[in-house]
This record gives C-alpha cells, sequence and structure tokens, in this order.
C-alpha cells in the first residue's frame, strides 16, 4: 500500500498515478548526475538509465531536492539543471540523511540537493517507491580503523524498507568490512546470478554473498516475506558489471591504490571522499572506469525493472 502524501514531498505525476495504481516504478540517485560523471556524460547517462527503466516496463523516478522541496521524479529540464550546476559543485548539495533538513529549511546556499544512496531511499520510501537502482553503494573506507570513514548508506539500507539494485561497493572501497557491516545490521544481500560480490567496475572481489538467485520474481518474493515479516530495512540486489565492460581488478586497484594516495596527499576529507576518487581512478584509466560505470548503472536499471515489476505483480 502506497503511504499517504507527503506534505514535503512532490511527485511527479506520471509517478504519482503509477504509485496510485499499484504499477512498477524505480527510484533512481541524482549524485551520479552532479558529482558521479563530468558534462555531459551526467545528463545523457542519467536520460538513459531512465530509458532503460521505461523499456523494463516501469516507471522512473530519479529523485532530488529541488527549492527546498523533495522530488520524486524529475522532468528533463530539472535533470539538465542537475548536471550542469554539478560541473560547479559548490551550487549542489551532495545530501545525505543529515542534510535533507538543512535544503528543506532553507539555510543551506545551495538550492539543489543532490540524492546519495541513503537519501533516495528515505526519500523513495516517502513516495512509497520499493525498488531503487544505482551504480554502487557507499560503504566501510579503507583506513575506517583509524578514520571512523562508514557511509551513512550502509545505515541507512539497515532501516529502511527499499530493495537497492546496485552492482556491489564502490571498488575504493573495504568490501569485507562493508559485507561485515551489513551482516552485523542484519541486510541481505543477494547475487542476482553470481556467488561472489561484485566489485563495482569488477565482477568478483572474491567475498562470497549470503544468497544467490537467479530470477527478478524470486527476489520480490524474498522481498514480499521480509517485510511481511515485519524485518524492517532493505535488500542489497548486487548485479554484476557485464563481463564485456568489466575491468581487471589487478588495474583497478592500482588506479585505487595512487587515487587514494593522491587523497591524503591533498587532504581529501569527508564527503568529498567519493568524488575525487572516481574522477581521479577515471583518469588514471584513461576513461574506461568512466565507460564501465556507464554500462554497470545502465545494467542495473534494466534489473531494477524487471525486480519492480515482479514485485508488483505478487
Amino acid at each position: 500500500m502506497r503511504p499517504p502524501e507527503h506534505p514535503l514531498l512532490d511527485c511527479r505525476p506520471e509517478v504519482a498515478a503509477s504509485l496510485a495504481e499499484g504499477r512498477p516504478v524505480v527510484a533512481l540517485e541524482s549524485t551520479i548526475i552532479s558529482h558521479g560523471m563530468p558534462w555531459p556524460q551526467n545528463v545523457e547517462t542519467a536520460l538513459a538509465v531512465e530509458a532503460a527503466v521505461r523499456a523494463g516496463g516501469a516507471v522512473p523516478a530519479t529523485i532530488a531536492v529541488i527549492d527546498g522541496r523533495l522530488r520524486a521524479g524529475l522532468s528533463t529540464a530539472q535533470i539538465e539543471r542537475l548536471g550542469r550546476a554539478g560541473q560547479e559543485r559548490e551550487q549542489v548539495l551532495k545530501a545525505s540523511r543529515r542534510d535533507l533538513p538543512f535544503l528543506l529549511a532553507g539555510v543551506t546556499p545551495q538550492a539543489l540537493g543532490a540524492t546519495t544512496v541513503a537519501a533516495t531511499m528515505i526519500i523513495a520510501a516517502l513516495a512509497g517507491i520499493r525498488v531503487f537502482a544505482t551504480g554502487g553503494i557507499g560503504g566501510v573506507h579503507r583506513g575506517a580503523a583509524a578514520s571512523f570513514d562508514i557511509s551513512a548508506d550502509l545505515q541507512e539500507l539497515a532501516r529502511t524498507e527499499v530493495a537497492v539494485v546496485c552492482a556491489g561497493p564502490k571498488a575504493i572501497l573495504d568490501i569485507g568490512l562493508t559485507l561485515e557491516y551489513l551482516e552485523t545490521h542484519g541486510v541481505p544481500v543477494i547475487g542476482y546470478r553470481c556467488d561472489a560480490l561484485p566489485a563495482f567496475y569488477s565482477r568478483d572481489s572474491g567475498c562470497a554473498v549470503d544468497w544467490r538467485l537467479d530470477e527478478p520474481a524470486a527476489i520480490a518474493r524474498v522481498m514480499q516475506a521480509k517485510w511481511a515479516l515485519g524485518l524492517g530495512g532493505g535488500l542489497l540486489i548486487a548485479n554484476p558489471i557485464p563481463a564485456e565492460f568489466a575491468l581487471p581488478r589487478e588495474a583497478v586497484d592500482r588506479a585505487i591504490d595512487a587515487a587514494l594516495a593522491d587523497a591524503a596527499q591533498q587532504g581529501i576529507a569527508g564527503k568529498a571522499v567519493t568524488p575525487f576518487l572516481l574522477d581521479r581512478v577515471n583518469r588514471l584509466t584513461g576513461g574506461d572506469s568512466l565507460a564501465a560505470n556507464i554500462q554497470l548503472v545502465l545494467n542495473n536499471a534494466r534489473l531494477a525493472a524487471a525486480v519492480a515489476v515482479a514485485f508488483a505483480l505478487r
């Protein structure tokens, strides 16, 4: 059942109508537009991802905070606004759970908030959207034993009832510790047609998933059973990047090590770390990581649409 309308939330009419009629909707995040990719690939990819969701039989709902309102479903003009403003990072706030009240209160210098995985899950749940496609989730950063740098995405997965389709944690993270955190908080990690957790640009991190499921309908049944039991929180659906677009783990690891050293030397910290590392890895791989990123998020959108369709038919 769709939750009641929230006074701070604007759903695009197509999204609202689909939710009211019980038709499948897929949430999409917006930091990939403002902070994850350069112009114009950011907008081109966002529109291509929406098209992939539609081709799979679901309605896309790209999520952001615009002019003091939570938005579930953006127009092309709003996506372009995020994409252009994102080239000047100070114009768009990278918004996680802690930032949403400040954007809504109008006390930030930015009128635009691009939502992380955590914030997208919150807004999707408010709208009644149960399936969300992203590229990769945040997690436990390398060196977290000293820095305590752990993404709010993980805690959101533990508390918010949304299924997240991704290509695994971002490769810049400590994937083993990220899995341990998810296990501690009872978040199921499902491998879609795979036994090992993918590592974003690569298909195999060397870490096993909790469960392997090979059909979207099976994933939808698990979602229904989990929430029917009152076991709150989300699910992580790990979908490996297609083999033809995957990068060798060794090459990715070398680029990440160099990018981490650059970040440490320049004193990059906090929410600036991930955009810096993704940009630096892209430069170090000669653009290969950006091409892989585009393909994996398209692949995730297709699977998310299939899961949303199956869940709507339950």
